[in-house]
């Protein structure tokens, strides 16, 4: 895939986790050679267990590989310390995830500064909120959004620090068809206007089209590769 236009963002080599429960050995991901590129959204899709969320949890410095490489933009992601992990999902990678997790006792625009108070080269907590079409509501408390509005919220908390990694690990999965597709319109808004290299995981193969590519996982592997000739709009997608 060394002809594609864009840089690459994410290049692993024979990434390999194992995690030991008791004395079973689970091969989570066995040997991942993948590329992400810059500014293109990667649909994940797989069965739960096949290695999708622990692909994510390494590529955004949550965890770390059994062996294997990943780099980031040219630099060695496995070779960082624990501190310079901290920095690098600080400063460079914006998750979301299928729970919201914001705190309940600041409003929707306060549980986005937390981040915007942190990060090195922010938008406003008000321009990310217009920008998942929150404006209005931005005075609001978590319980008195529905569950779309607080999972909107939570993408704009992740990109509000800039980031040029966004990683979605279902989420949809809480959310019926209808808010779904407005949330996923909203990744969609935010991965244009930021440029972000956007990697979203679900099971749900009706998303699949909204990529500029998919990635079918199936035990710890990646099964196929495919990318679609012309991204489809959420709003188009059929559940």
């Amino acid at each position: 895939m060394s002809d594609h236009a864009s840089p690459a963002t994410f290049e692993t080599r024979g990434l390999t986790k194992h995690y030991a429960t008791g004395e079973v050995v689970v091969e989570a991901l066995r040997g991942v050679d993948l590329e992400l590129f810059a500014g293109e959204m990667v649909v994940l899709l797989g069965p739960s267990g096949s290695g999708k969320s622990t692909l994510l949890n390494i590529l955004g410095g949550l965890d770390r590989p059994t062996a294997g490489q990943v780099f980031f933009r040219g630099s060695e992601l496995t070779a960082f310390n624990d501190r310079g992990l901290t920095r690098y999902r600080r400063d460079h990678v914006g998750f979301v995830f299928q729970f919201y997790n914001l705190i309940p006792s600041l409003t929707a625009r306060e549980n986005v500064a937390l981040v915007t108070e942190i990060a090195p080269h922010p938008i406003t907590p008000a321009e990310a909120l217009e920008l998942v079409e929150l404006g209005n509501r931005m005075d609001h408390f978590p319980a008195q959004l529905s569950g779309g509005e607080q999972q909107r919220v939570a993408i704009a908390r992740a990109i509000a620090k800039r980031p040029e990694v966004l990683l979605c690990d279902e989420p949809t999965g809480a959310l019926d068809s209808q808010t779904g597709i407005i949330v996923l319109e909203a990744v969609e808004a935010v991965s244009r206007e930021l440029g972000t290299t956007t990697a979203l995981i679900t099971h749900n193969a009706a998303i699949a089209d909204m990529g500029d590519r998919v990635i079918h996982f199936a035990n710890g592997r990646i099964s196929e590769v495919r990318q679609n000739p012309v991204r489809r709009p959420a709003h188009e997608l059929s559940w």
